[in-house]
């Protein structure tokens, strides 16, 4: 249902609530802008309030709701089975929020077979698959016992189908199951009592009356393959956020922090912690954040990821080695152009990790010892095992590994066998094909670095016609974007199916080209950054026939505050969606929940140096504005929360700017309501629609 102030009904400003409690939301199609007419603002405005996508972009939306998607894969230790999670599609083309799991022999002419904790063929939320040290059984989370709280079970996938085994009985938060060397015992991360799932982006939980600065702690906790007992290990005032199993079994490494876990992530240590008594040793407390942390077969050292990250899910930086009683960190990677995202040990005693490289993903192994660097694989496409990031399932020798593997024109599909030589597993989608334009990877020069872009190009891409253009900002802005199949969320890909292209810039800030450029944007957000995304926009229209009197930005989180920033620096774009975007950096400070994050790249707190966040607030700027701004915002988000939206609409409003305002009922930063996203994606195509056409 959607709510409409009457008192806020104004001609050039409207404020939505959109609610998850009805069934349905009212729709209508927007009306169409008769060629060289120009709309008033009421007639735009009557055509965004209901959006429904019609035509080719509802056929791409379409196309991505019916995508089957992976959660995630593993490769057996002995790299002869593959396991992976996949979601369930109705055949009306609806995700039911369930996932199941199947098991494939690599290579072998059986067809999958499930594995599940259901009774018959029921389905579930199933999923965080993770095999035993002998290939023999499968440890996985089910919510087969009763809805929404998953417990932990172990199915033997070598002999006849029988039943999954039970191990937990819990109340809380589960994730992240990882076998012992031996087999004997299984670990987890574990959250008792907790109201939601661990980390920032989802809808945080509303606090009333005295508000304290609570949390609930994420411990390592081991649970028995034998009987089932569970004790958590790690100290109750400490957030666990990674772990890795010694080699023998005895010891953890981990990243951990104390206090807050959303917001502590971007201080968190490295520890090692005794797995008989917890007791947890820091090894290194890191200038920046780290990541994925890995011992090496000898269990004398132990790797991980550092480097300036923005969101605790998104890991990118260079590779670092620390003796496994501490010391002093080395790098290993020391002016990679590239970034890291994730790292496993072989049994050569190197270390193979997956890698962001400008646009495209790469896999490389490096010898940490004398700094000598292979590369194995680079593709403009995406290649991951689930997690955030370039990263796979690896075997026990390294030899074989599992991905899901995607890209602008392939839907995702799990791929396993001979790291870098895959063969295709499954074909889920192989029916499903790209209903947009070309992508081109773009390069161009500014302020003295190399920037690169994707260019997806209109489907039925006429040479001989103008088109508009509209850049999306990634988010982050520690991240970087891949060609890589769109989620159901993704609304750049639809614009695209509609007939315009759309250009999304990797600018200084980014992953992709080594940890100076990542570090490029420091002190300087909405300057060298801005300017970056710009000369990208001249070189598009040069590459392209774009029209330059109709452009359009947009963006998410960072995207969104890079796109409120936009239009209060130039007027060059005639349509703007900022979505939860940040528009006073002195104000968010105070308000988010993860200011942690803000130090690295602000140099100190907003109470020691105002000044720093003051000139890139685009509030401060907010009189220059003319463009047409839609801005949409989740009422429980904690990474950038909601006032910060309101502030800037508050201002467009008050300024007779062209705006309308969404706030969706009980979505974080990452939206988890399928309504929700599909109304961001029609919403934004019927708001540019509106304005560019």
């Amino acid at each position: 249902m959607i709510h409409l102030r009457p008192c806020l009904a104004i001609a050039a400003s409207s404020l939505l609530i959109l609610c998850a409690s009805h069934s349905s939301i009212a729709q209508e199609t927007p009306p169409q802008q008769t060629s060289g007419t120009k709309q008033s603002a009421e007639a735009r405005l009557k055509a965004v309030a209901k959006p429904k996508a019609s035509g080719p972009a509802q056929d791409v939306i379409n196309t991505l709701s019916t995508t089957h998607r992976f959660e995630q894969t593993a490769i057996s230790p002995d790299g002869k089975k593959v396991a992976w999670v996949e979601d369930i599609i109705t055949k009306r083309g609806v995700s039911t929020g369930d996932t199941v799991i199947y098991v494939a022999d690599i290579g072998g002419k059986n067809p999958p077979k499930r594995i599940s904790a259901a009774v018959a063929d029921a389905i579930h939320a199933e999923g965080s698959v993770a095999w035993s040290p002998d290939s023999k059984k499968l440890a996985f989370l089910s919510d087969a016992a009763k809805a929404g709280q998953l417990q932990l079970y172990v199915m033997d996938v070598t002999g006849p189908s029988g039943s999954a085994r039970k191990l937990t009985q819990v109340k809380g938060f589960l994730s992240t199951p990882g076998w012992s060397p031996s087999g004997k015992t299984i670990a987890v991360l574990f959250t008792e009592n907790a109201t939601r799932a661990a980390g920032p982006l989802v809808a945080e939980t509303p606090e009333t009356g005295e508000i304290k600065d609570s949390f609930f702690e994420q411990c390592l906790a081991l649970v028995d393959v034998a009987t089932g007992k569970i004790d958590q290990i790690s100290p109750a005032d400490t957030y666990i956020y990674e772990y890795d199993w010694s080699p023998d079994g005895l010891r953890f490494a981990v990243t951990a922090a104390l206090g807050n876990g959303d917001n502590n992530w971007y201080i968190a240590e490295l520890f090692t912690l005794d797995a008989a008594t917890g007791l947890m040793k820091s090894i290194y407390k890191p200038p920046l954040q780290i990541a994925n942390p890995a011992w090496s077969p000898d269990g004398q050292r132990i790797a991980f990821i550092g480097g300036l990250m923005s969101d605790e899910p998104s890991v990118g930086g260079d590779i670092f080695t620390i003796a496994a009683t501490g010391g002093e960190a080395t790098n290993v990677t020391p002016e990679m152009k590239a970034s890291a995202s994730w790292l496993a040990w072989t049994p050569d005693a190197k270390i193979i990790f997956g890698e962001y490289l400008e646009g495209d993903s790469g896999l490389a192994t490096i010898n940490p010892t004398d700094g000598s660097k292979t590369e194995l694989f680079r593709d403009a496409g995406q290649i991951t095992a689930g997690a955030w990031g370039i990263n796979l399932s690896l075997s026990l020798d390294a030899k074989n590994s599992a991905v899901i593997r995607s890209s602008f024109s392939a839907p995702p599909e799990v791929w396993a066998g001979p790291t870098a030589n895959w063969t295709q597993i499954t074909q889920r989608n192989k029916s499903i094909k790209p209903l947009w334009g070309e992508a081109k990877s773009l390069h161009w020069k500014n302020g003295g670095f190399e920037i690169q872009g994707w260019l997806l190009y209109p489907r039925d891409f006429d040479p001989n016609k103008k088109y508009p253009l509209i850049v999306r900002v990634h988010g982050g802005p520690g991240a970087a974007v891949l060609s890589e199949w769109p989620s159901s969320s993704d609304y750049y890909s639809p614009l695209a199916g509609a007939g315009y292209f759309v250009l999304q810039p990797n600018p200084r800030g980014s992953f992709g080209q080594g940890e100076a450029f990542t570090r490029a944007n420091v002190k300087d957000f909405g300057n060298g950054d801005f300017k970056d995304i710009m000369a990208g926009v001249d070189e598009a229209i040069k590459v392209a026939p774009i029209d330059p009197n109709r452009l359009g930005i947009c963006g998410w989180s960072y995207g969104g505050y890079m796109t409120m920033w936009a239009v209060t620096q130039t007027n060059r774009f005639k349509a703007a969606m900022a979505g939860a975007g940040l528009s006073n950096w002195q104000s968010y400070y105070g308000e988010n929940l993860i200011d942690q994050w803000m130090i690295p790249f602000f140099g100190k707190s907003v109470y020691d140096d105002p000044e720093v966040y003051a000139k890139s607030s685009p509030i401060n700027f907010i009189k220059k504005v003319k463009t047409p701004t839609l801005i949409l915002v989740g009422d429980s988000d904690g990474e950038v929360p909601a006032p910060q939206s309101y502030e800037f609409w508050h201002a467009l409003k008050t300024l007779g700017v062209e705006t309308q305002f969404v706030v969706y009922e009980h979505e974080g930063h990452m939206f988890a309501n399928p309504k929700h996203r599909r109304d961001v994606v029609e919403r934004t195509l019927a708001w540019f629609d509106a304005h560019l056409r």
